[in-house]
C-alpha cells in the first residue's frame, strides 16, 4: 500500500509527518514540483498543468492513493483528479470551519494566514461564505513565507520580525485563532507562539486530512493493504540536493514536536 504526497515543495512533509503517526504501517511516495515552486503566487491555469503532469508522473511510480498537501493544488485541481483516477484522493482546505466554530461562542474573530493565489480562488471564497455567517474571518496572504520555508529560513529573529510586521496592522486581541492555511506554514508554528498572544490558537489541517484519508480508504477497502513504512521521496526537478533536504526537513519538522491542533 503506497500513498503519494503531492506538494510544490516541502511544506506537504508536514501533513507526511501527521500521515507518518497515524498510518506508519503504510509505504509512501513524496513528489516536490521542484521545477514549479511556489505554486501559490503563480497563474492558475499554469498551477492546473504543472499538478495533473506530477500527479501523471507519481502514478506511473505506482501509488493506491494520493494526498495533495497544498491547498492551492487542491482549490484548483482535485475535482479533475478525482474525475481521471478511481482511486482515493484527499485534498487540503484551510481549516476555517472547524476554527469558526471554535471561535462562535467566545465572540474572537478569526485570521487565516495563506498564499495569495489561494486567497484569491473561488473555493475558498466558498468555502468562508458557507460557514462563516456571522463575518468573523480576515485573510492575510503571505507571498513571502513558502520561499522562506524552501530556503530553510527558520531563524527566530528574523522570522519574529517578520511576522510582527505583518501582524503590524491588526488588533491581535479580537482573534482567538490563527488558521494556517498553507502546508509550509506549520513549520513556523513555535516562531509563532512566541509572537501573539497566549490566547490565540494556532490550527491547521493536517489531522483533519489525514482523518479523511483513512475513512476513504476504509470506504475503498485498501485500509487493511500495508507496506514496510518506507519513504520514497522524489522531484520534478530530479535534484539529489533537494531530496536530502527533504529528508532533512521532515526530520527538523518531527524534531520540532508540534503535532497539528486540527
Amino acid at each position: 500500500m503506497t500513498i503519494g504526497f503531492l506538494d510544490s515543495g516541502i511544506g506537504g512533509l508536514t501533513v507526511l509527518s501527521e500521515a507518518l503517526r497515524r498510518l506508519p504501517a503504510n509505504d509512501y511516495l513524496y513528489m516536490a514540483d521542484t521545477l514549479h515552486v511556489p505554486y501559490g503566487t503563480k497563474p492558475m491555469e499554469a498551477v492546473r498543468a504543472y499538478v495533473l503532469e506530477a500527479v501523471e508522473t507519481m502514478v506511473a511510480t505506482g501509488i493506491d492513493a494520493l494526498v495533495i498537501a497544498c491547498n492551492t493544488a487542491t482549490s484548483i485541481a482535485v475535482a479533475e483528479l478525482r474525475e481521471k483516477y478511481s482511486f482515493p484522493i484527499v485534498g487540503m482546505e484551510p481549516a476555517v470551519k472547524p476554527a469558526v466554530e471554535m471561535n462562535r461562542a467566545t465572540g474572537k474573530r478569526v485570521l487565516v494566514f495563506a498564499t495569495p493565489l489561494t486567497l484569491q480562488l473561488p473555493k475558498y471564497y466558498g468555502l468562508v461564505s458557507r460557514v462563516d455567517e456571522e463575518g468573523i474571518v480576515d485573510s492575510l496572504p503571505l507571498p513571502e513565507l513558502v520561499g522562506y520555508c524552501e530556503n530553510l529560513q527558520f531563524d527566530r529573529a528574523l522570522m519574529r520580525d517578520y511576522f510582527l510586521g505583518k501582524l503590524a496592522g491588526y488588533d491581535l486581541n479580537q482573534y482567538g485563532i490563527i488558521v494556517l492555511g498553507c502546508t509550509h506554514y506549520p513549520f513556523y508554528r513555535s516562531i509563532l507562539r512566541q509572537v501573539l498572544p497566549a490566547h490565540i490558537q494556532i490550527v491547521d489541517g493536517n489531522v483533519g486530512t489525514i482523518k479523511r484519508l483513512t475513512a476513504l480508504m476504509n470506504r475503498f477497502g485498501i485500509a487493511e493493504r500495508h507496506g514496510n513504512g518506507s519513504i520514497k521521496f522524489m522531484c520534478t526537478g530530479g535534484e539529489e540536493a533537494y531530496v536530502d533536504k527533504m529528508r532533512s526537513a521532515l526530520s527538523f519538522y518531527q524534531e520540532l514536536n508540534m503535532p497539528s491542533e486540527l
